[in-house]
C-alpha cells in the first residue's frame, strides 16, 4: 500500500483517563537509603506525575509533532508511522534515523529541520537530508504485529521495504542507537546494496578470531557482566517476561513513568540532575508515545522476539561504510579493533560529552557527527 497522510489526534477520553489514573495512584512507601538508590526516585515519579497532570499540556506538543509531514504506511501487515521531511539542499540525502526504548521518535524531532535544511540552521546546504523517522512495529504510533516473529531482522527488512518500494529510494544511509543501532546493523548485513552507509551511537561486536579468551576478552565480559547484573536487567525481563511487567506499566502512568524515567537519569550525561539535559515537557512528551498508544507491552515485546525466543545474530560483518560515534556517558562499547574486525570502520569519534540518548543530550555532537560522516558518501 502507499503512503497515506496522518496526524496524531489522541481522543480525549483518553486524556480524561490518563488524568483519572494520575489522581488515584498508589504509591509505596520509600524505601531506607538515598534517592535513585533502589531505582526510579518515589518523590521525583511523584513530581513528575503531578506535573503531568496539573500542568503538562499534551495538544499543544501534538500540534507541534504534526507540524512535520507524517505518514502512515503499510508494511508486511504492520502499520509503520513516519516522519518524512524533504531536504532543502542540491542533492539531499535520504536518511533514515531509528530510535531505541526507551525512547521515541521524538528522539529527533528537535534535529529535523538542522537535518533538511542546514543552511537555515548555520550549515551547509550540501548537507541536506531527507529525513525519514519511522516509530518502530509496536511502539508509538505505528501499529502492533499480531503474529510472533517481528524482531530485529524482520524490522530491518519492513524499514527497508519502506525506504526503497513504498518512498522510491534506491540507496539511503542509516542511523541508529540501542535498537536503532542493532537495525541499522542488520540493514548493513541484509540489505547492504541499498546502503550508502550507517551512522551509529552503539554499537555490538564480539572478540575477533583467535581473541576469544585474550586477557581483553576476559575483561570485557566481565564488565559486560557486571552491567547485566546492575543495569541491564530490563533486557533480561522483557526477553523473557515482557507480559508480567508491561500489565502494571499499561495500567499505571506512574508505573510507566518510573520504568522509563529511571533509564534516562542512568543513562543520560545528566551528572545526576535529569532536567539539567531532559525537561518534564521533553520526557512526558516521550512516555506520551507509550502511554496514549498503549505500547508498553508491544514495545516490551522486541526484545523477546530478538533476544528471547529468536535471538538474532549479532557478530555477522557488516561491509558497508560505518561511523561509530562514542559517547562516554553511554553504555560501554566493545574495543575499538573488535569493532574494525566486524564493521568496514571508517569514522571513530570519541565525543567530550554526551550518553545513551545522544541525539537529545549532545544533539549539536551527534549532528556534526552525522553530517561529517555522510558528507564523504554523498
Amino acid at each position: 500500500m502507499s503512503p497515506r497522510p496522518y496526524r496524531i489526534d489522541v481522543p480525549q477520553d483518553v486524556l480524561a483517563d490518563l488524568h483519572r489514573r494520575l489522581d488515584n495512584t498508589r504509591f509505596p512507601e520509600p524505601l531506607p537509603g538515598g534517592p535513585w538508590a533502589h531505582g526510579a526516585d518515589l518523590s521525583y515519579v511523584r513530581e513528575l506525575c503531578t506535573y503531568w497532570r496539573h500542568q503538562y499540556d499534551w495538544r499543544r506538543h501534538e500540534a507541534e509533532l504534526n507540524r512535520s509531514p507524517q505518514f502512515m504506511c503499510e508494511v508486511d501487515g504492520v502499520d509503520i508511522h513516519f516522519w518524512h521531511v524533504r531536504g532543502k539542499g542540491p542533492s539531499p540525502l535520504p536518511l533514515l534515523l531509528t530510535h531505541g526504548w526507551p525512547g521515541s521518535i521524538y528522539d529527533f524531532h528537535h534535529l529535523i529541520g538542522p537535518l533538511t535544511d542546514p543552511a537555515a540552521h548555520g550549515g551547509d546546504a550540501a548537507d541536506a537530508f531527507d529525513v525519514v523517522i519511522p516509530s518502530l512495529p509496536g511502539h508509538g504510533f505505528s501499529g502492533k504485529p499480531r503474529e510472533p516473529g517481528w524482531n530485529a531482522s524482520r524490522v530491518a527488512a519492513a524499514f527497508d521495504r519502506l525506504m526503497t518500494e513504498h518512498l522510491g529510494y534506491p540507496r539511503y544511509g542509516a542511523q541508529g542507537g540501542d535498537w536503532g543501532a542493532i537495525v541499522s546493523t542488520t540493514l548493513g548485513v541484509a540489505h547492504a546494496e541499498h546502503l550508502v552507509g550507517i551512522h551509529l551511537n552503539m554499537a555490538l561486536a564480539g572478540p575477533p578470531p583467535g581473541e576469544e579468551q585474550s586477557e581483553l576478552a576476559q575483561a570485557y565480559g566481565q564488565k559486560a557482566a557486571v552491567l547485566l547484573a546492575t543495569e541491564l536487567s530490563h533486557t533480561q525481563v522483557q526477553s523473557t517476561k515482557p507480559m508480567s511487567l508491561a500489565i502494571g506499566q499499561s495500567d499505571s502512568p506512574a508505573g510507566l513513568a518510573a520504568w522509563i524515567v529511571e533509564k534516562f537519569r542512568t543513562w543520560s550525561d545528566c551528572g545526576g540532575e535529569l532536567e539539567r539535559v531532559l525537561s518534564k515537557d521533553w520526557l512526558l512528551t516521550n512516555l506520551m508515545f507509550y502511554w496514549a498508544t498503549n505500547s508498553a507491552a508491544s514495545a516490551a515485546n522486541l526484545y523477546y522476539e530478538t533476544f528471547g525466543v529468536r535471538r538474532v545474530e549479532q557478530s555477522s560483518p557488516v561491509r558497508v561504510p560505518t561511523a561509530v560515534a562514542v559517547f562516554p556517558k553511554e553504555i560501554p562499547l566493545p574495543p575499538r579493533r573488535w569493532l574494525e574486525a566486524r564493521y568496514n570502520l571508517r569514522r571513530y569519534t570519541e565525543m567530550a560529552r554526551g550518553g545513551h540518548f545522544a541525539s537529545v543530550d549532545a544533539p549539536d555532537l551527534f549532528l556534526e557527527d552525522v553530517r561529517a560522516f555522510f558528507r564523504e558518501l554523498r
